[in-house]
């Protein structure tokens, strides 16, 4: 699944204003509240999807209006970029795809944070045919591999730094999976829950897949991105939407993921039922939501120590300026308080 990774050199004012515009133009009204709700604008970070669920899932069972809220989101595609839209005031707050999206944002001059992490590992994959010499991310090494050109200062920095990887392994991924399937030999980036699964129905074969996150890879995923302005002014505006979304993913993954499922459906009738079923089967069986730190913080969780490594990493390897502030990308003020958890035991009694 194609996601943007890079902000841009900065926030423009201007440019913000116009996307703003323009973004309202193409979607409904703004949402008035109603019954003293509050109304909150979210924007997704792509086409609804089960990568989103948590969030459709929290809409469909109530658990917004449960917590004062009168919630709309709005789904993100291509040339959505979520922190301009939130930088610009067209919407209220926004889901970032990966680590880099908070640090890019704060290096760009924009006051915006991440509040949740509803993705404790990044989903980002390598992929190969079945083959014997290729059994661990090392074994790539020296090896080409298709990615995509903002790879190239994303992921691609760790597995340099970490594997020793080297730019002339580097082929360009185009986001089409006819050079992979045609080539026993071949290597690409890929997302946990759509290339593995698109491999194995178009190819006829199951791939061999490898989550970076579960090499080491220290980026979370799938935030909350709120404006500093929100969070500083109606901090329990934030916290109420932390806490229904935190419910909504222990619903969606743990009980019936059915009514977040339709909602999304209606929002992206190109999606389909089965791409749904195998991508919330992957968010599970990875781990991708609840393991690691959420065994003790709860869903959501972050941690200052791993975006400390994740900054200092990407700092030497001069993604970064290393005197960049980098803690004000996220805060764990509306997190790793254990909340969920009694729901969650809930569901399974």
């Amino acid at each position: 699944m194609n996601r943007s990774v890079l902000v841009g050199a900065g926030i423009v004012v201007a440019a913000a204003a116009l996307l703003a515009f323009l973004f309202a133009r193409e979607d409904a009204p703004a949402p008035s509240a109603g019954h003293g709700l509050r109304a909150i604008t979210f924007v997704t970070d792509w086409k609804a999807q089960a990568e989103q669920g948590g969030f459709y899932q929290a809409k469909a069972m109530g658990f917004y209006e449960e917590a004062g809220l009168d919630v709309t989101i709005r789904q993100g595609g291509p040339g959505v970029n979520v922190p301009q839209l939130i930088a610009a005031g067209a919407v209220d707050m926004g889901m970032g795809s990966n680590s880099f999206i908070p640090l890019n944002t704060i290096a760009a001059g924009a006051e915006i944070k991440a509040v949740m992490a509803s993705f404790q590992k990044d989903p980002q994959v390598l992929i190969t045919h079945p083959r014997e010499d290729i059994q661990s991310i090392a074994d790539m090494k020296g090896k080409p591999i298709m990615i995509a050109d903002a790879t190239i200062s994303a992921f691609w920095v760790w597995l340099r730094a970490k594997y020793g990887f080297e730019d002339t392994q580097i082929r360009k991924y185009t986001f089409n999976l006819a050079p992979f399937l045609s080539d026993p030999e071949a290597i690409q980036q890929g997302y946990l829950s759509s290339e593995p699964y698109l491999i194995e129905r178009q190819g006829g074969f199951k791939p061999q897949v490898f989550l970076l996150s579960d090499y080491g890879y220290p980026g979370y995923g799938a935030f909350v991105l709120a404006p500093d302005s929100l969070i500083e002014e109606e901090p329990e505006v934030v916290q109420a939407f932390v806490d229904a979304t935190i419910k909504g993913w222990i619903s969606y993954l743990y009980d019936d993921p059915a009514p977040g499922n339709a909602l999304i459906l209606e929002d992206n009738p190109e999606m389909s039922e089965d791409v749904l079923a195998q991508a919330v089967e992957k968010l599970l069986a990875y781990g991708i939501v609840d393991s690691g730190e959420t065994a003790e913080l709860g869903i959501g969780a972050m941690s200052d120590e791993r975006w400390k490594e994740f900054f200092e990493l990407m700092a030497r390897e001069g993604i970064y300026d290393p005197a960049l502030d980098y803690k004000k990308a996220y805060t764990l003020h509306f997190i790793n308080n254990g909340y969920g958890r009694d729901y969650q035991r809930g569901l399974g009694e």
